[in-house]
């Protein structure tokens, strides 16, 4: 079993999006009971990049200006499924990483209740998916790491980045040759794998 000790803290969001999702690989998300390691994230860079929602969304943009490094950025996808985010700023370039899977470890019975699942791969395999498993919604928008309130970060004790795969982002239309979404290699609670792009 993984080991969790360093709590991540607004200063490990100022880098750039791409490093940012790259290193939460591994890293463990919990929210009120719930918890799992995060298998699979992708990276928006808040300039240059069509598919963030800075290029369409004023929103977004005051957003950046108006929150510090870390806060999370949900936001509901096609009127569907909430979409959880975090804010990247302070580094080379601002943005946000959005948290795609994770592999379930805590609270299963009550992801297993919301998402009407019982196999743990069909838990936390896409972003809608986990945000329905962990029970998150808008009221999380805005909401700082340094606050607490039932949702913490923190990173494992063994590194995983060796064993961390860059691949194409999914589901978007535009820029969808960067390779900024990634993946833990081997994970069976992908939304997509890595050669399926």
């Amino acid at each position: 079993m993984k080991k969790f000790g360093e709590s991540l803290n607004p200063t490990f969001f100022q880098q750039s999006p791409e490093d940012c999702a790259r290193d939460l690989i591994g890293c463990r998300l919990a929210w009120k009971g719930c918890a799992g390691v995060i298998v699979e994230t992708e990276a928006y860079a808040a300039e240059g990049d069509e598919a963030c929602h800075t290029h369409f969304r004023p929103s977004a943009r005051r957003f950046i200006a108006e929150h510090p490094a870390g806060s999370t950025y949900v936001y509901l996808n096609y009127g569907v499924h909430w979409l959880l985010n975090f804010l990247v700023k302070g580094g080379a370039t601002d943005g946000f990483v959005l948290i795609r899977a994770l592999a379930p470890s805590e609270g299963l019975e009550q992801m297993r209740v919301r998402r009407h699942r019982t196999r743990e791969t069909e838990l936390c395999s896409g972003p809608g998916k986990l945000t329905q498993a962990l029970g998150i919604d808008h009221s999380m928008h805005g909401m700082e790491l340094a606050h607490g309130l039932g949702l913490s970060l923190s990173r494992s004790s063994r590194r995983v980045r060796a064993n961390t795969i860059a691949c194409r982002r999914v589901g978007i239309s535009r820029e969808i040759d960067r390779k900024w979404r990634f993946v833990l290699a081997g994970s069976s609670c992908l939304s997509v794998g890595p050669g399926a792009e």
